[in-house]
């Protein structure tokens, strides 16, 4: 099985269509969010799914999962966030990770039993500031309740914008020259972005997407202190010492758009999206 454009297409429609922007402030259209990612998991049968409550400011949010396979197998988690950064419609931040989370599943859901890991796929609300690096961010909440109840996880797989990609010379930006002489300069590839430590997890996951995924797969270990390698949710399982990563198109080092109501979905690309998601799905099965 194969990622399907259409769908991913239909997924960030949906979801950049929202009004008003579905940010924490704005809870009738992040809860608009959380019930389409539901029904969709719903939609698909094949595993069980759940709602996980929280608080923050006396206002409740919502983390929706799907558990694929065996409750008693470890874990692999596939998470997405699918708040935006204040007004904007967020089709790349973070509307394309969601619509990827959703393709996982759909790819997903029909191996149950035959799966090795229960493969547990997370939306998160409250990446986005002011909740981003406390504990009020989904993810927190989520990677807490593993370890309080003990579950055994094999790995974090954390979809944070995956649909922006240019073929031009020099679209590709970095934060200093020694990464620069390091990495391709032109923006169409799709990076495996770990902290220092976790380099032969961060290096596998990159070796199985690339072989089953039409798009050149870049991974890169940071110090975690550097602040780039943990600028999404997979900073939250890092707390409990699990394997965690971030599949990434680099944001704001390449996508003009980041965090601007320019951030539409015309700029996306879902050809090399699907190849992302075929990617992850491949890794998934892999580890």
């Amino acid at each position: 099985m194969h990622a399907d454009q259409n769908l991913l297409y239909a997924h960030v429609k949906f979801l950049t269509s929202l009004q008003p922007a579905r940010h924490y402030r704005n809870l009738r259209s992040l809860d608009q969010a959380a019930d389409y990612i539901k029904a969709e998991f719903e939609k698909l049968g094949g595993g069980s799914v759940a709602e996980q409550l929280f608080r923050a400011d006396g206002r409740q949010y919502r983390n929706i999962i799907l558990s694929v396979g065996s409750l008693s197998a470890p874990r692999i988690v596939v998470g997405a966030h699918y708040d935006v950064f204040d007004e904007t419609p967020g089709a790349d931040d973070n509307a394309s990770a969601v619509a990827g989370l959703l393709e996982t599943a759909r790819l997903l859901h029909t191996l149950g039993s035959n799966l090795k890991y229960c493969v547990e796929l997370v939306a998160y609300p409250n990446e986005e500031p002011p909740y981003f690096a406390t504990e009020y961010m989904g993810s927190a909440v989520h990677a807490k309740s593993l370890h309080e109840a003990g579950v055994p996880v094999r790995a974090m797989l954390c979809y944070e914008m995956i649909g922006y990609f240019r073929d031009e010379p020099g679209s590709q930006r970095f934060p200093n020259e020694q990464l620069a002489a390091r990495y391709p300069s032109t923006g169409n590839f799709i990076t495996v972005v770990g902290r220092t430590g976790q380099e032969a997890f961060t290096q596998q996951v990159q070796e199985l997407m690339q072989a089953n995924a039409d798009i050149d797969v870049q991974r890169i270990n940071l110090p975690a202190e550097m602040g780039l390698a943990g600028l999404s949710d997979h900073r939250n399982y890092w707390t409990y010492g699990y394997e965690a990563v971030m599949i990434n198109d680099t944001a704001f080092l390449r996508n003009p758009h980041y965090h601007l109501p320019s951030d539409t979905i015309d700029t996306l690309d879902f050809r090399r999206m699907a190849e992302v998601v075929n990617g992850v799905y491949a890794a998934i099965l892999g580890l």
